[in-house]
């Protein structure tokens, strides 16, 4: 499946040891803490080159403008593309060794993000809030199901790189305070959603429609933890078969790319404050990447507690899942292997090495930015806070792209009715229980989330 083509499937071999190089969560970390420290290096060293790099393409409604922005700042925006490729590439190296090929994909992603940028600023768009991260996905989606996409441009594809680089960049605009404050709360809301959606995708697979014990953990996994990394990382835990794991891919990133337009119409629909409604796509939406989208729909501090909720609350779980359900595997639905016991180190092998960076982001930012400084913590939120959310708001641009281009329909819905149905039977779980947790229990406390 086109889709599947371009993520990394596993990084820990069989033997169990953790190949540190082949991780983009490791690299998603390492070149998003590049990216905040040579922002701080820079403002600290009086040179504004993040400042200069940053392209914001302002709000028009006469095409000539966004094409006389972009002639003037030609040298900046070759910069930037310079900035990314360079990471980038020493990132690619390590994780696939294609380089020439992401170079070129990458140029083509690249270019097609100013037209998405170019589209996204236009007045029509924003007169009926359709925001930028949309329109990525809206165009990929058009070109990936049109035409076929080259394998040269299927390896600048990296979806989960991209997202996990652009949620450690995130970090920088969260102090790291906010993160204790709510993390209890996150990770509370996130076990009970967790739970009630895995058990009932589990029981409708496996009683309802007799799937297999571990293909209903798969599918399960991928629609009550996060996602695609959860399908994957269980899948491989309970040893699943590779179709199964494929099949729960493709319809984690179907009923993904669904509630991109499900969550922010019903948020809009129900006037939904901004705080709640990123909580309760935090709880509800399935993955990083489509949930960044649908809050970036809403607003700036959707985005904040979707992160909240999403990162900090339930990526957290995958390594504890991984361990607790490679456990019951072994004891119960196979009980002839006990060769291969599982290991408390499981969890945290498994464990989303992104969300560490992010918090060291915050921790850095934070401690830059005490109250106590003044003019300076205002320089530093101009000079290095501010250039960093661009940044990553490029990341995400990347990422949304990447989702669209690698995602055709075809595939997406090839795995027959049952899995579909067993997933959906969770979707009308998830929902409900995040409209009630994020908007009815909890409502007053996510809208103080800023």
């Amino acid at each position: 499946m086109a889709y599947i083509s371009t993520e990394k499937k596993s990084t820990v071999p069989s033997g169990g040891k953790l190949n540190l190089g082949k991780q983009d969560d490791y690299w998603a970390m390492w070149v998003g803490l590049t990216i905040i420290l040579l922002a701080i290096v820079f403002w600290s060293t009086g040179y504004n080159f993040m400042n200069w790099i940053v392209i914001k393409i302002p709000s028009y409604n006469d095409y000539s403008n966004p094409l006389n922005y972009l002639s003037s700042h030609k040298s900046a925006l070759f910069s930037l593309y310079l900035f990314f490729l360079t990471l980038f590439l020493i990132a690619i190296k390590a994780l696939t060794g294609e380089v020439k090929r992401f170079l070129v994909g990458f140029t083509f992603l690249f270019g097609l993000s100013i037209v998405v940028w170019v589209l996204g600023s236009w007045d029509v768009m924003k007169t009926y809030n359709i925001e930028t991260p949309l329109i990525a996905l809206i165009v990929g989606l058009l070109i990936s199901n049109i035409s076929i996409i080259p394998y040269w441009l299927s390896t600048a594809l990296q979806t989960q790189f991209y997202v996990k680089l652009g949620i450690v960049l995130m970090g920088a605009s969260f102090p790291v305070t906010l993160i204790i404050q709510a993390g209890s709360t996150a990770f509370a809301q996130a076990t009970i959603v967790s739970i009630a959606t895995f058990l009932t995708i589990y029981w409708t697979a496996t009683r309802v429609f007799s799937l297999d014990k571990r293909f209903a953990a798969t599918l399960a996994a991928g629609g009550s933890i996060c996602g695609v990394s959860a399908s994957i990382a269980i899948g491989s835990a309970v040893k699943a078969e590779k179709q199964h794991v494929s099949i729960a891919i493709s319809l984690v990133i179907l009923w993904s790319i669904l509630m991109i337009f499900i969550l922010p119409f019903a948020m809009r629909t129900l006037n939904i404050l901004p705080g709640p409604a990123g909580a309760w796509i935090g709880t509800s939406e399935f993955a990083d990447a489509p949930g960044m989208a649908a809050a970036a729909a809403i607003s700036e501090q959707a985005i904040k507690t979707f992160t909240l909720m999403k990162v900090v609350g339930r990526d957290m779980f995958i390594g504890i899942w991984c361990f607790i359900m490679a456990l019951v595997s072994i004891t119960r639905w196979d009980k002839r292997f006990f060769s291969s016991k599982p290991d408390a180190r499981d969890i945290w092998t498994r464990f989303p090495k992104f969300v560490i960076g992010f918090i060291i982001a915050s921790i850095i930012i934070t401690i830059l930015t005490p109250p106590s400084f003044g003019e300076n913590t205002q320089a530093i939120t101009k000079n290095v806070i501010l250039p960093i959310s661009e940044l990553r708001n490029w990341a995400f641009i990347f990422t949304f792209l990447s989702i669209g281009l690698s995602s055709r329909f075809k595939d997406l819905t090839s795995g027959g009715w049952r899995p579909f149905a067993a997933l959906t039977a969770g979707v009308l779980v998830n929902i409900p229980l995040g409209y009630l947790l994020s908007v009815i229990i909890m409502g007053n406390y996510w809208t103080t989330i800023k």
